[in-house]
């Protein structure tokens, strides 16, 4: 099902590197600029929109076993929930453990948004894809997106795992609209290692965001960045925050970046 009428970006990166953190901040900074915003959370653990809506949302699959999975029984307000400054929040969830897959429950979320017009209204889409799983079910999100972008700090598990992301992306974009933004990166203090890594494959860094303990603070505070006291340093974080939103929302253009075999990453990186 193709998302019409908004702009679609799905984020994705190895576990653990912020990329709800990243994407939750992303989705405000639209917001400041005007824009309706929805935030579709991909992961089990549901907690994309935790500091969003300062709770635990029920998952779309919660919602549609509590019906029988009867979907034409769900309201809207069954499992869209606005949180800071109008974004609006889902949390897709994810099958049982074991059984099901990824990409099933992505695409009933994108059919109850279509069906209940939500969409209709909405002018930024944007998928928080849990870590760097890149099996055909967690890469459904790439189906919907119009950019795929990628959040990793300066070290090679990042790196490595950014490279199998931009292979993801590099093959869903032989049938689908998808084609790669660029790199956040995050959680750190320099940025010279995805700089080589994105000399040697045509990647591009969108935004840097330093390793700031008001960042992790905020987690553990259920609020965004900009629900947090100032400061100088968290006011440049922020104003990269809303750079970002606009540099996105006016355009990126594709990058034709290729993903490295194994060893020239470890060849690259420094490795024996």
């Amino acid at each position: 099902m193709k998302i019409d009428g908004a702009k679609v970006f799905a984020v994705y990166g190895k576990g653990g590197i912020g990329k709800s953190t990243t994407s939750s901040n992303l989705s405000v900074a639209f917001s400041k600029i005007g824009k309706r915003v929805l935030q579709i959370g991909c992961d089990p653990k549901h907690d994309s929109t935790f500091t969003l809506t300062k709770r635990l949302m029920p998952t779309v699959i919660d919602v549609l076993e509590s019906v029988n999975f009867h979907a034409e029984e769900l309201r809207l307000e069954d499992f869209v929930f606005e949180g800071y400054n109008g974004v609006m929040c889902v949390e897709a969830g994810g099958p049982p453990a074991g059984t099901g897959c990824g990409g099933y429950v992505v695409g009933q979320t994108v059919k109850l948004l279509k069906e209940h017009r939500l969409l209709d209204d909405t002018d930024v889409v944007v998928f928080d894809v849990l870590g760097d799983v890149v099996c055909g079910g967690f890469a459904s999100p790439l189906q919907h997106a119009d950019r795929g972008i990628i959040v990793a700090a300066n070290d090679f598990d990042s790196i490595f795992a950014m490279n199998r992301i931009v292979a993801a992306i590099g093959a869903k974009a032989k049938n689908y609209d998808v084609r790669l933004g660029g790199v956040i990166a995050n959680r750190s203090a320099a940025v010279d290692q995805i700089e080589r890594y994105n000399a040697a494959s045509g990647m591009r860094t969108l935004a840097h965001f330093p390793d700031l303990d008001a960042i992790r603070r905020s987690r553990l505070k259920k609020a965004t960045l900009f629900e947090m006291d100032r400061s100088p340093e968290l006011d440049r974080v922020l104003d990269g925050y809303i750079e970002l939103a606009e540099t996105l929302w006016k355009g990126v253009e594709p990058l034709p970046a290729r993903s490295l075999k194994d060893r020239e990453i470890f060849d690259l990186l420094g490795y024996d």
